[in-house]
């Protein structure tokens, strides 16, 4: 994981939700606390969110989003053919970036490595520095309230946000319901 920062994302029964928290870091200084790390895609049919520096999320965000476009908004075969061409880039794959991509079907975590990884409960997946605390606030959360999905974002990331310092609480949140993937 990287100093980088905290995503979560959840999908839901109807919806797709994707939050982030807004630090940026550089080594151990807080250089802003309100930056967005996640993106609506694909005439926001497609949910985002990146961990890594900055320079290099608007690179990885605008090519994913063109293999999107190429693929007609097919998440899985988008996600795919972003890693294969992410992994064969001399300069991209050596980037220590990471991002999530989901809509109400699919949730993926893909990497530079070429990995393409969808979370074994198809349900809930987060990275960044402060990914297992945001997951596993996530977990319990779900098993343990009655919170919608939305809340269980919103309070995991707080949670993530006092527990590691390369994350705050000044929290993003998209949410994406199917009704706006039909339209």
């Amino acid at each position: 994981m990287f100093e980088a920062t905290t995503i979560l994302a959840f999908r839901g029964k109807d919806k797709a939700i994707i939050g982030g928290d807004g630090q940026v870091t550089f080594g151990n200084t807080i250089l802003k606390g309100n930056a967005t790390k996640i993106r609506k895609l694909h005439n926001g049919k497609v949910l985002a969110g990146f961990a890594g520096s900055t320079a290099d999320a608007f690179n990885l965000f605008d090519m994913f989003e063109g293999i999107l476009e190429q693929r007609k908004g097919d998440l899985l075969k988008a996600a795919i053919d972003f890693s294969k061409e992410w992994r064969k880039d001399k300069y991209l794959r050596r980037l220590e970036a990471m991002m999530i991509v989901l809509n109400t079907k699919h949730i993926f975590i893909l990497s530079g490595t070429g990995d393409v990884v969808e979370p074994e409960d198809k349900c809930i997946a987060a990275i960044g520095s402060g990914g297992n605390f945001a997951i596993s606030a996530a977990r319990a959360l779900k098993k343990h309230s009655n919170l919608d999905e939305e809340s269980i974002v919103k309070e995991s990331l707080k949670i993530a946000g006092e527990l590691c310092i390369y994350t705050n609480t000044n929290i993003n949140i998209y949410t994406l319901e199917e009704k706006d993937e039909t339209k």
